[in-house]
């Protein structure tokens, strides 16, 4: 799943780069602009792969290690 998620974040990079549409005139609901609604399309499919990557990639292991020293000042165990 890692990988997949690296690859979602590649497909973002370049589809952010939205060169085609700098001179499109067009508005879409009579008010934006579609480049604009497409950068907002681009914002929300970054913040899903963020989703995914702390659901799915987040580094747990490191969390354990951060995590032991303050459980052995307090004198908690596990």
């Amino acid at each position: 799943m890692r990988y997949a998620i690296y690859g979602l974040v590649i497909v973002l990079i370049i589809l952010h780069q939205d060169n085609w549409l700098w001179d499109d005139k067009r508005l879409i609901f009579g008010f934006m602009p579609i480049s604009l609604l497409y950068q907002a399309g681009i914002s929300m499919g970054a913040a899903f792969v963020w989703f995914l990557a702390t659901k799915f990639a987040w580094p747990h292991h490191l969390e354990k290690v951060t995590q032991e020293p303050a459980a052995q000042e307090t004198g908690e165990t596990e």
